[in-house]
């Protein structure tokens, strides 16, 4: 049944309650003609006459009294359907699909997702942990935690807030090899590269004044997981360009120390992606407003664990 037969139905339902063509049209906010021209094309399509006109206004006929006691339950149910789904879309409850990268997610992502069920009993998510850019419509993903500047898209975002770098090693590699004093440095010392990164052998630097240098870098390892290359960090093997909170912890516990203090490297945006910026269920967006508390000016400082 198409929008215009359910207009049909409704608009007859309310004829016969407010026993009048007129009322009945100004009550579905649409002119008399109209409401008229809707009932007779209702009529030509079931073959039967619906509704008589008298002194007394409008009365169904017997075939009509038995079409609108039809017509009320599915007016009913239709009704609660509306009501049950607007319900959903503003509580924060069901299924929330979300993806994000491997380290993120177990390291910030799956802490945190502990603490929001913890909150929110009606609530089932599930993670899913891919290095790879998902597509979010088609893998069904509810929302998508991503790094980096977003390109132009149809996707809805909500900015997170951003992923700061540090370049580390660990004490017993500086005691062997010497600590790298500016970036420049770091072209004769043993790098750890991360292989997914383009132009990942090229090391962007900005120091306080605002001067900008490139170092490349070359040395034993690459590696495509960062919490693998802050394994190899830590064994003394080189040093490491990697996202502040893969580190933190490493560096609070002395088996890696923060080296070219006076130096920064890029950083990256966070940004929660969806698959429209339009009808964003209550549920993520419950969610994503709750991960934005979360994630303050030192957010990677916090022990989710």
């Amino acid at each position: 049944m198409n929008t215009s037969s359910f207009q049909a139905m409704k608009l007859f339902v309310r004829v016969v309650d407010l026993n009048s063509f007129s009322k009945a049209a100004a009550d579905m906010g649409i002119g008399q003609p109209s409401a008229t021209k809707l009932v007779a094309q209702l009529e030509k399509r079931l073959g039967a006459r619906l509704l008589f006109r008298s002194t007394h206004g409008v009365k169904p006929t017997e075939v009509g009294a038995v079409y609108y006691e039809k017509c009320k339950q599915i007016a009913h149910h239709l009704e609660e359907a509306e009501t049950v789904a607007a319900l959903m879309q503003s509580q924060v409850q069901g299924a929330i699909r979300i993806s994000t990268t491997m380290d993120f997610g177990r390291r910030v992502l799956a802490p945190l997702v502990s603490r929001f069920l913890q909150s929110n009993p009606k609530v089932q998510i599930e993670l899913l942990f891919d290095d790879a850019i998902v597509n979010v419509v088609e893998q069904g993903v509810d929302v998508a935690i991503r790094m980096g500047r977003l390109i132009n898209s149809t996707l809805g975002s909500r900015y997170l807030g951003r992923n700061p770098w540090s370049v580390v090693a660990a004490p017993e590699y500086i005691a062997r090899r010497g600590e790298p004093k500016t970036p420049i440095d770091l072209a004769a010392h043993d790098a750890l590269i991360i292989s997914t990164v383009q132009n990942d052998s090229r090391w962007h630097f900005q120091g306080a004044n605002g001067e900008e240098l490139t170092v490349q870098v070359r040395g034993p390892l690459r590696c495509n997981n960062k919490s693998a290359l802050a394994t190899a960090a830590c064994a003394g093997l080189g040093v490491a360009a990697l996202p502040t909170y893969v580190v933190n912890q490493a560096v609070e516990s002395g088996a890696l120390v923060t080296l070219l203090s006076g130096w920064t490297l890029p950083r990256q945006e966070i940004h929660a992606v969806f698959p429209s910026p339009r009808l964003v269920p209550a549920k993520v967006l419950g969610f994503v407003e709750w991960l934005q508390a979360q994630m303050g000016d030192q957010w990677w400082t916090t022990r989710l664990d």
